[in-house]
């Protein structure tokens, strides 16, 4: 959900108080739609992507472009030490002004407004100047793409325009009755909300329709009369004049569904209403795995697909050299038929079909056996032995091959694992990397590549202080178990399941049970199985981890090891990483 103009409201008058005199640090833009302000001790993010427009304080680290973009630039040159002067949030609207007092190359001190529009699709990121000017904008809009409205460096900021409807909060309860009594009669009382009113979600407008009629489907003409609906209006409006907010999730299945700014009732039990400390707190838990997929869907839907079409293509290998090595498993009838030909001789004729004899490996059974009738006996003889060398040949060759191709297949179930599991850029680069190395992907040849920095494994702490480290892919995988671990250290791998290798950094300590226990469940989590229950892990110590000549990246053998059974737990493994 996008969010709208009351949890913008919200959202604004719980960071006023925390952020009003902060000197800006750093401005980072870690992605094309955000850019996150640092102040001392805090992270703001501003969000225009059409998606997730918003603004909030967050606590998740995103990794930066070797180069920032030049929007983040214009943003450094204007707002580097400047210090938030107000934030204001014209009523209703999904506009947010961070104002700024800073000073120029001469020292001269100014206004600076950062705007945040906050609308769907058309959401963008404004810099002004002290007059009201654009400076520049994250989204240029020219007159081809709006004649009505352009945001254009040296134009002066226009609003978007309003939709001309009344603000809920300017509503009197006799205008609120006329309304409600020229409604169409089968027009449900959400839709009524949304077509008479400004400033109302279509959450909103349904749970306001549930607190007067108790279902959010109830008709115009089946309410009685607008009392109800009005008094629902009333309390709410009240509410959000007041800043009485309170942030919640909801919650389906242990995923996050929707979010508010007061407790919403119409789903009953079939969404549960989760609290949040803060609304800053709310929006990192709600955007942060749908951020982590969309990365994945974009950045890595080519890596996705080289991937699966690799993986299908060796599937489909792989059946056809199940089916070749079936067949010479009968390859004894071939030997016995050139045998039967050769025993034979005297009685047959060149231009013959066929042989009717005794098979004598089988008590003299009668056999038929068929012939070339442009070859002689002789050279029959020889087909029926060249076809049973063939064969036993083939077996050798396709028991080899079959072996390299499940190899191959269980090393690309475990890329793909690794592909939907990455957070960062330089996830994706190392991912790209190693398919490139292993042949799945062509080699950029001579091209210049872009620049890069080595991506180091997630870090964590049990609660006994003790350091785990988690593989986020296959190269990293053997570098951290073959050439950084103690041989003393533990090492945790879901039990024939797709995962990364966690290291239990002991050094030769004795681990507690809950270390034990912390760590496999981490294991469970960065694995295939991180969305089922009672996961088996073994574990052991890294000496007892070998990795085969010739064996794919990230591909290990153990035989001495103990299983642990854990349920993943995301507020647990965030709870355990190191920020």
């Amino acid at each position: 959900m996008a969010i709208d103009a009351i949890c913008l409201q919200a959202v604004v008058e719980e960071l006023r108080p925390q952020l009003s005199g902060l000197r800006v640090d750093k401005v980072q833009q870690p992605a094309r739609d955000q850019v996150i302000l640092l102040f001392r001790g805090k992270r703001l993010l501003l969000n225009a992507g059409a998606g997730a427009p918003r603004l909030q304080l967050t606590d998740i680290l995103r990794d930066n472009p070797a180069e920032p973009p030049m929007f983040c630039m214009l943003l450094r040159k204007h707002l580097s030490g400047a210090r938030v002067a107000d934030i204001v949030q014209p009523p209703l609207e999904r506009l947010v002004h961070i104002e700024f007092d800073a000073a120029d190359e001469l020292g001269r001190t100014g206004r600076r407004t950062l705007v945040l529009e906050a609308m769907g699709r058309r959401s963008n990121l404004i810099l002004l100047d002290g007059e009201g000017r654009v400076i520049d904008s994250l989204r240029r809009v020219d007159a081809d793409m709006s004649a009505a409205r352009q945001v254009l460096p040296g134009l002066f900021y226009q609003p978007p325009a309003s939709t001309g409807r009344l603000p809920f909060l300017e509503e009197t309860e006799e205008g609120f009755a006329a309304r409600f009594a020229a409604a169409a009669a089968e027009k449900t009382l959400d839709a009524f909300l949304l077509d008479q009113y400004f400033g109302l979600s279509p959450l909103m407008a349904r749970e306001l329709a549930f607190r007067a009629a108790g279902d959010t489907d109830t008709r115009v003409f089946q309410l009685g009369g607008p009392g109800p609906l009005w008094r629902a209006m009333e309390d709410f409006s009240r509410r959000v004049r007041e800043n009485r907010f309170t942030p919640v999730c909801l919650m389906r299945d242990g995923r996050p569904l929707d979010f508010a700014c007061v407790g919403v009732d119409q789903y009953g039990g079939a969404a549960e209403c989760v609290a949040y400390p803060s609304f800053s707190a709310l929006l990192d838990a709600f955007y942060a795995e749908r951020e982590r997929q969309e990365r994945t869907r974009q950045r890595g839907a080519d890596l996705l697909r080289a991937a699966a079409t690799a993986r299908d293509r060796l599937r489909r290998k792989l059946a056809l050299q199940e089916t070749e090595y079936a067949a010479t498993q009968d390859r004894d009838k071939l030997r016995i038929q050139g045998d039967l030909i050769t025993a034979n001789l005297y009685r047959m004729e060149r231009g013959r079909s066929r042989l009717e004899c005794e098979n004598y490996y089988e008590d003299n059974a009668p056999a038929v056996i068929p012939l070339d009738p442009l070859l002689t006996p002789q050279q029959n003889a020889a087909k029926y032995y060249k076809r049973y060398a063939k064969a036993k040949t083939a077996e050798t060759y396709l028991r080899e091959q079959m072996a390299l191709a499940k190899r191959d297949l269980e090393y690309l179930e475990s890329v793909l694992a690794e592909i939907r599991q990455a957070e960062t850029e330089q996830d994706f680069l190392d991912i790209r990397s190693e398919l490139r190395e292993a042949g799945f992907l062509k080699k950029q040849g001579k091209a210049r590549q872009a620049k890069s920095r080595p991506a180091a494994p997630w870090e964590f702490r049990t609660a006994s202080g003790l350091r785990v480290l988690v593989g986020r892919n296959n190269r990293q995988n053997d570098k951290l178990t073959l050439k950084d671990a103690d041989r003393r250290d533990l090492w945790f791998h879901t039990q024939k399941i797709h995962g990364s290798h966690v290291l239990l950094r002991c050094a030769g300590q004795s681990p507690a049970e809950e270390d034990i226990v912390q760590a496999a469940m981490l294991a469970a989590w960065f694995s295939q199985a991180r969305e089922s229950g009672n996961v088996p892990v073994d574990y052991t110590e890294v000496r007892n981890v070998k990795k085969p000549a010739g064996a794919r990246p990230g591909m290990v053998i153990y035989h001495t090891c103990r299983t642990v059974r854990v349920t993943p737990e995301e507020a647990a493994v965030k709870e355990l990483r190191v920020k």
